[in-house]
């Protein structure tokens, strides 16, 4: 049979490492890419030496691809999405898929109404360690799950000028972080109902001003029965790298998932039951384009559209709220 030939949009380190993954599976032909860096476009050719280079998105739909693999700032997200769904080619994106629910909607409609495969970068649903998790939430192990608590605290923050343009963004640490946690656990649950959501956001330490990108945030909503908490920021002084947890605790049990030794990459995965903790998952596991590899196996057994694309939105509705639109 005939690889699926797929097109990458942006090759920076993110659509690199994606592409390598896709590549690797041996399931897709990387037939072209696209990015206005000469270098990243250089790199990324190091990896595909077969693919065509050309100079747009329109210039790589004009091939015939059966996908393509959008890594370009949140901004163009939706555009490119649709733009190419509209042509018959499915999509790979990075999160977020939209800066809003009616972006991220929008592009889920195109998908449908193409019956494209549609696929979101939500990675961290991939770790082994919240695989673990989720199969204790699912099966009942936990009892009924009444709280979760999220953290995602980067040290760092961003690198490029772009993700502090709100226009550009969609927002800060909240759509560039708080997202993969948000989707965790309405993910987990099976996407609940959700209500009850406030926030509180804030730049440099001071709320946050009309038209401005939050680095600090805490917000809580409830999603079916449980009670979310939700703490994400950039550049805090936390002593460490990074600070990542997802904790569900319900009335049987509890388990968590958390970064070892400040690690953007390495987790764990606990069960707890009164004061004893039980490890499930320890380190390495090679998740960081684990979702990009099921994207690639998924297109080449059918570009139709799959039903579980429908709840890519709700997240970003949960996400809405949280900025108070």
């Amino acid at each position: 049979m005939t690889k699926p030939r797929v097109g990458f949009l942006g090759t920076g380190w993110i659509g690199r490492h994606r592409m390598a993954a896709m590549a690797e599976t041996g399931a897709i032909e990387v037939a072209a890419i696209c990015d206005p860096s000469a270098d990243c476009v250089a790199e990324a050719r190091a990896v595909a030496t077969e693919a065509a280079v050309v100079e747009s998105l329109d210039a790589m739909l004009s091939l015939g691809l059966d996908g393509v693999v959008i890594a370009t700032p949140s901004a163009l997200h939706a555009d490119q999405a649709i733009t190419a769904l509209s042509a018959g080619t499915s999509v790979f994106c990075q999160k977020p898929l939209g800066r809003s629910a009616v972006e991220a909607q929008a592009v889920i409609d195109a998908a449908r109404a193409a019956d494209r495969l549609l696929g979101v970068d939500l990675s961290y649903r991939h770790t082994e360690a919240m695989r673990a998790i989720a199969g204790l939430v699912r099966d009942g192990t936990l009892g009924d799950v009444f709280a979760i608590d999220l953290t995602f605290h980067n040290a760092y923050g961003p690198g490029k000028p772009w993700f502090f343009d709100a226009a550009q963004s969609g927002g800060g640490c909240v759509i560039d972080l708080g997202v993969h946690l948000v989707d965790l656990a309405l993910w987990t649950l099976d996407f609940p109902p959700v209500s009850d959501v406030t926030a509180q956001l804030r730049a440099g330490g001071r709320p946050l001003a009309p038209g401005g990108v939050e680095d600090y945030a805490v917000a809580q909503f409830t999603a079916g029965t449980a009670i979310v908490r939700l703490a994400c920021s950039w550049n805090l002084h936390a002593g460490r790298d990074a600070v990542i947890e997802a904790a569900f605790y319900g009335s049987r049990g509890g388990a968590a998932l958390r970064n070892v030794d400040g690690s953007f990459y390495d987790f764990t995965a606990q069960h707890f039951a009164g004061t004893h903790a039980t490890t499930l998952t320890t380190p390495p596991d090679a998740w960081g384009a684990r979702s990009a590899a099921v994207w690639a196996e998924q297109l080449a057994a059918s570009p139709a559209f799959d039903p579980a694309a429908a709840r890519f939105a709700r997240s970003a509705e949960v996400l809405d709220r949280i900025y108070g639109r």
